[in-house]
């Protein structure tokens, strides 16, 4: 006689993604809004098959880790530029040459940075290095902004760009301003702050915003600080 200690629990199937082939709906829904993409939201033995999916890549527009790209070339541009003479190879990709002269190999450095690619065997800039020349050329300057809403789950924050637009939000990281600027997220509705933009642009998803800061307000001291 064989013992049994009750009905073997199977882990209900979970629903699969409807925009993709590799993941379940559930892990798509978080890997939009995480920066780790559904990648890095899996087990070891998992990763590699979702570690191309288009639902959470920097690559697809809106997801957590497109809005860092974002941030990362202007930021790049703005902090740190690239040597004249890469710039230069990054600008004639833009301006759509098929056979760039490189006698120097400065292509990997455009590649290493997600600025640039090879497509059919030729070099092609990506959308991140339009972003890095945009960070260039844009006129960038600190202006007012103001917090609308947080949303904790998709880590996010609705801001308010009178300069831009006075009657439209756009969409930035949380986890951005609470860095940049120390205030704690239930602090952040309603409260303006400073951020530099490039207020200037006609498109919402070209409107980076970097370097939140408070506008004169020292930031708020946490419960354990102060003890």
């Amino acid at each position: 006689m064989i013992e049994t200690f009750g009905p073997e629990y199977v882990r209900p199937a979970q629903r699969d993604c409807p925009r993709c082939t590799c993941c379940t709906a559930a892990l798509c829904e978080r890997g939009r809004t995480n920066i780790r993409r559904c990648y890095g939201l899996t087990s070891g033995e998992t990763r590699s098959t979702v570690e191309f999916c288009p639902c959470s890549a920097a690559s697809t527009r809106h997801t957590a880790s497109w809005r860092m790209e974002q941030v990362r070339a202007t930021r790049l541009a703005r902090e740190l530029p690239l040597a004249d003479d890469v710039e230069e190879l990054l600008r004639a990709l833009a301006a759509g040459a098929l056979h760039v002269a490189d006698p120097c190999d400065l292509f990997p450095q455009l590649k290493l940075r997600g600025l640039a690619q090879m497509i059919h065997g030729l070099p092609a800039i990506t959308p991140l290095g339009h972003t890095y020349l945009a960070a260039r050329d844009d006129v960038r300057a600190m202006t007012g902004v103001r917090v609308d809403d947080v949303d904790l789950k998709a880590r996010t924050v609705q801001v308010e760009v009178p300069a831009w637009r006075p009657d439209e939000t756009v969409t930035v990281l949380l986890d951005q301003v609470l860095v940049d600027t120390g205030f704690p997220d239930d602090m952040l509705t309603g409260r303006w702050f400073e951020a530099e933009a490039n207020y200037e642009t006609s498109d919402a998803d070209r409107l980076v915003l970097t370097s939140f800061r408070a506008t004169g307000v020292p930031a708020p001291v946490s419960a354990d600080e102060a003890t």
